[in-house]
């Protein structure tokens, strides 16, 4: 099952140090035409950010990230998130998903890391860490080798560079941080400037 991006091209991955952060981050990239978040699992109010975010962001796409354990998984989905990311592939938070009826975007970086994932039935995969490990030119080559897939590259993206991975036909979006800091304000305005760059 493919995550439903609502259309957006990049993907923020929000890292919430304290709850009541959780809704001015959101909302400062909804206001700035972002309208997706993968929040992530790094912190102790990662399901608390996710179940304000579900319950009270209208029209933004809610998903967990950095999700490493099937007790990650369950907490998350049951705070409302709609998708799973993983930075790689982990067996038990694929059962948790498929249980749940939820999309699983597991990160992979080399061809036998793919073919595991294409033999689960995934053909969306998050490309992690995508400029330490080889950029578009290595993407390329995977894709050519693997047609059906979709790619999600995060790490070491941000508005310089962005544009390359999205003009490829491969490219299904881009994830990133680099517009996450700073004020609410100035977090709306790199979010305009990252989705003004994006749809050029």
């Amino acid at each position: 099952m493919k995550p439903e991006l609502g259309g957006n091209k990049i993907i923020p991955v929000v890292v919430i140090n304290k709850a009541e952060d959780t809704l001015p981050t959101v909302n400062a990239l909804k206001n700035g035409g972002i309208t997706i978040a993968e929040i992530t699992f790094r912190t102790e109010c990662a399901a608390e950010a996710i179940r304000l975010a579900s319950e009270k962001s209208d029209g933004v796409i809610i998903g967990a990230g950095t999700v490493i354990n099937a007790e990650q998984c369950r907490s998350a989905i049951s705070s409302g998130a709609v998708f799973i990311v993983s930075p790689g592939f982990s067996q038990e938070v694929y059962e948790v998903c498929k249980e749940k009826n939820i999309p699983y975007l597991p990160g992979a970086v080399t061809a036998t890391e793919i073919m595991n994932l294409i033999a689960h039935g995934i053909t969306t995969v998050k490309f992690f860490p995508a400029e330490a490990a080889g950029g578009l030119d290595t993407i390329k080559a995977l894709a050519s080798a693997f047609p059906g897939i979709d790619f999600i590259p995060t790490g070491g993206i941000n508005t310089e560079n962005m544009k390359k991975y999205l003009d490829a036909p491969f490219i299904r979006a881009i994830g990133g941080s680099w517009m996450l800091k700073g004020t609410p304000e100035e977090i709306e305005a790199k979010t305009k400037s990252a989705v003004e760059e994006a749809n050029r």
